[in-house]
Order: C-alpha cells, then sequence, then structure tokens
C-alpha cells in the first residue's frame, strides 16, 4: 500500500473521529502522529516541536494574558457597564438592544481580544433581556454568536499574536490594521441587525435620552479607559502587546478588588436599572472580592490550557504538511490562477473552506505560512492580507459544521444549535460583504497605519 493511499485512509479515519464529537485538538495530534509514521518522520521530531512553539515565544503570552484581562472586565461589571452605555445610544431604533448587543461585543473585545469570552460575556448578560423584550430566542442568540467574531479583529487580538509570530510581522501593525475592519464588521451585522427587527418589529423601543446616555457613559468610563490604555500604549509604542495584556490584567485586578468595597459603602444594588442609581454610584464599578481572583484566574487558565496545545500540534501539523507536499500543490494552485486579484479570491476561497471545519487557530498556523509569501509575490501588502485572512478566519466561527461560536451561544443561551442557523445565515450575509469591502480596499487596513491617509491627519494634528 502506498504512502498517499495511508495518508488517505488516515486523513477518512480522523474526520470520522471528528464527525463523531472527537475535539480537534486530539484529531490533528492523531493525524500529524500517524502520518509521520507514514512518511518516515521520527516520533522524537513531534516531541521537540511541541516543545519548541512556545521555547522563544515570548509574543504569544499575550494570549492567555488578554484571556484572563476578559474574564476580569466580566467579572468586574465593566463589561455590564459597556451594555448599558450601547443600549442607551441605540435603544430607540427599531433592534436596538440586539444592535447594542453587539456595540458591546465591539467595546469588550477591545478589551479582551477572545471570539468565544466576547460571546459568552454578552450572549449571558444580554440573551435574557432580549428574549423578555420581544425578540426571537434563536435570534437573540445568534447575534451574541455573530458579534463574537469581532473578538479577534478588533484589537486586542489572540489571533493576530499567533499570526505576527508566525509570520514575524509587527504585533502592534497588526493589531491597529484590524480596528477599522473590525468596526466595519460591527456595522454591517448592526445594518443587517436593524433590518431582520424591522420586518419583524422586535424589541421595545426607548426614547433617546441625553443625559442617559452620558450617564452611562460616565459609568463605563473605566472600560473607555482600558480600551484607550492598550490602544495608546501599542500605538506610541510605550509597552509591546505582551506588556499591554500584563498592563490589562493588573488593571482589570486593581479596579475589581478596589470597587468592591466602594460599592458596598454605596449601598447600591447591582440590579437596580441605571435610570434610578444615583449619579455618584457610576463612578465605580460592583468589582469582586480579592478571594474570587484564583477563580477567576482558574477560569481563564482552563481556557489558555486549550488553546495553547492547539497551537503546538497545529504547527506539527504545518510541517507534517510541508513533508506531504501540501504546500507546493496549494502554491503550484495559487500560482496558475495568476496576478493579485485570482490570487487574493483563491486565498479567500481557501480560507472560507478551512473555516467551515477548522478553528481559527490551526487555519492561521496552517495556510498562513502557505498563502502569505504567495500572496506578497504577486504584489498584496503582507499587512492587508493578514487583515483578510483573519477576518476570512473569524467568519469561520459562525459557519457549520464547526461554527465555534454557535456552539458557545448555544451553551450560554440554552438555544439548541441547529436552531441558530437561520439567523446566523443572515450575519454571515452581512460579514461576508465586509470581507469582500475589506479585501478590495487596502486602505481600508492601512488607514491608521504610517503611510495611510488617517495616520497622516493625526500626526499633522499632533
Amino acid at each position: 500500500m502506498t504512502d498517499g493511499t495511508l495518508v488517505t485512509l488516515i486523513s477518512i479515519g480522523v474526520t470520522i473521529l471528528f464527525m463523531l464529537g472527537t475535539p480537534v485538538l486530539l484529531v490533528i495530534f492523531y493525524w500529524s502522529v500517524l502520518c509521520s509514521l507514514v512518511i518516515g518522520l521520527p516520533l522524537d521530531n513531534t516531541g521537540n516541536e511541541l516543545l519548541n512553539v512556545f521555547k522563544d515565544g515570548f509574543a504569544l503570552l499575550a494570549m492567555p494574558l488578554f484571556i484572563l484581562t476578559g474574564d476580569l472586565i466580566n467579572k468586574s461589571g465593566i463589561a455590564k457597564r459597556l451594555s448599558d452605555f450601547a443600549y442607551s445610544c441605540l435603544g430607540w431604533l427599531r433592534g436596538g438592544l440586539a444592535m447594542a448587543a453587539l456595540g458591546a461585543c465591539g467595546l469588550f473585545a477591545a478589551i479582551s481580544g477572545s471570539n468565544s469570552a466576547t460571546t459568552a460575556t454578552i450572549g449571558s448578560m444580554l440573551h435574557p433581556e432580549m428574549t423578555k423584550g420581544g425578540y426571537d430566542e434563536r435570534f437573540a442568540a445568534a447575534t451574541a454568536a455573530a458579534g463574537g467574531t469581532v473578538g479577534i479583529i478588533i484589537p486586542p487580538s489572540i489571533i493576530f499574536i499567533v499570526y505576527g509570530f508566525l509570520m514575524n510581522l509587527p504585533i502592534s501593525d497588526l493589531f491597529i490594521a484590524g480596528i477599522i475592519p473590525g468596526a466595519l464588521m460591527v456595522l454591517g451585522m448592526m445594518a443587517m441587525c436593524f433590518v431582520v427587527s424591522l420586518m419583524n418589529k422586535w424589541g421595545i423601543l426607548i426614547p433617546l435620552s441625553p443625559f442617559r446616555v452620558l450617564k452611562t457613559a460616565f459609568g463605563a468610563w473605566l472600560g473607555f479607559f482600558a480600551i484607550g490604555l492598550v490602544l495608546w500604549g501599542i500605538y506610541t509604542g510605550k509597552f509591546s502587546p505582551t506588556e499591554a495584556a500584563g498592563v490589562t490584567v493588573g488593571f482589570g485586578i486593581i479596579v475589581g478588588v478596589l470597587s468592591y468595597p466602594l460599592n458596598k459603602m454605596m449601598r447600591v444594588d447591582p440590579d437596580t436599572p441605571v435610570d434610578e442609581k444615583p449619579f455618584y454610584s457610576m463612578l465605580t464599578v460592583e468589582g469582586f472580592r480579592l478571594r474570587d481572583v484564583p477563580e477567576v484566574v482558574s477560569r481563564s487558565a482552563q481556557i489558555a490550557g486549550i488553546l495553547t496545545p492547539l497551537i503546538a500540534v497545529s504547527v506539527v501539523m504545518q510541517q507534517v504538511l510541508g513533508d506531504l507536499g501540501a504546500d507546493e500543490v496549494i502554491g503550484d494552485l495559487l500560482r496558475s490562477m495568476g496576478g493579485y486579484f485570482p490570487v487574493l479570491l483563491m486565498s479567500m476561497a481557501i480560507v472560507f473552506v478551512s473555516g467551515m471545519i477548522l478553528e481559527s487557530l490551526p487555519v492561521t498556523i496552517i495556510l498562513a505560512p502557505i498563502l502569505a509569501p504567495i500572496a506578497a509575490s504577486v504584489g498584496i501588502d503582507p499587512i492587508h492580507f493578514s487583515v483578510v485572512f483573519l477576518v476570512g478566519a473569524s467568519i469561520g466561527f459562525i459557519t457549520p459544521p464547526y461554527g465555534l461560536n454557535l456552539y458557545v451561544a448555544s451553551g450560554v443561551t440554552g438555544v439548541p444549535y441547529f436552531r441558530l442557523l437561520r439567523y446566523s445565515t443572515m450575519y454571515l450575509v452581512s460579514l461576508i460583504s465586509v470581507w469582500f469591502l475589506v479585501a478590495l480596499v487596502p486602505s481600508l487596513s492601512k488607514t491608521l497605519l504610517p503611510g495611510g491617509w488617517l495616520y497622516g491627519l493625526l500626526s499633522g494634528a499632533g
């Protein structure tokens, strides 16, 4: 039996395991080890590669720290204040609460950098409120799932850290390049949300109150400060993305621990509606006790413990694919297309299809080293291509059969996975539209970088 036949049989076997519910981590590991045996790679190579991934990976240290930041921001109550602000701005529109959920996803993503954390946090907070407001529970859950896609695009972003580490690109530049595309993703989903809500007459409208907007904005000042701190530090070069992650973790712990006794002294019930809270209570957030910190760290460590081995085995898989000649096959296919736009569109198609069956981390680790050099060879800017690549990877979070965000939303809302698909498909249309816009207009990802028109404007103003 030839090596090619054995590899095909192994691939079919692990695909069956995946369809039966085997975790993707084990599926990739089984495939990598078995194919290594077939092609004669020693098993100690696998062990060495698993260790070498993080041997010099200082940049990857930001990943668990940003995950922890998201949990601290949620636990402290800052995430709730951000969602209150979004609702006060949009609640007067049809579908305002659902659009506020999407806006809150964007704001939370600007602190956490995680798609699953964004979906779980906003979904658990706002799904009950949306169903009470007359929204279809399937639409409410799908909104949280779709909103979570910006978790890896709006900086800080875990997946941008991995991409920059793999491709030796400045992570700070990648972060800045994701700001406008991430904002466009949120606006595109809001537009779709408004249309669907208007057609179904969903949502309870609240009057637009400038006082309420100002009050909730003041109440969310700690969240805005955290977002500004990260972006300012990275944009000005005051600290690296990894150092920024450490700063935000420290910020989250200090704010959470100090706010708890202050909030108790004010004797304000956290469940009191915003309109009824005294203005002075908006100075601080609910916070948490110092003894709660280990629990939050433990929960974050569980998520990091899932993602970290996935990165390692995906790197091994990428190496095995290289030895099998997969990169040459894909490379020859793309080069045969010829030209800037054919390569760009074919790369997008490959990323989209891969995102339907794999999580964004293995998609990035396996495909980026293959596609990015070919894209660069036809004149596609590496930073622009990274944004196009990762926006496509993020869309995979709501594309079946994998659709990680759909599973997360289903878990936190109780709505069965397959019942989410009807409304997630509508958001999928809006996200793909934005994806093509970002791909065909490179300036959208370069506007804030040196050479971009807005960078020049801001530098001139400074």
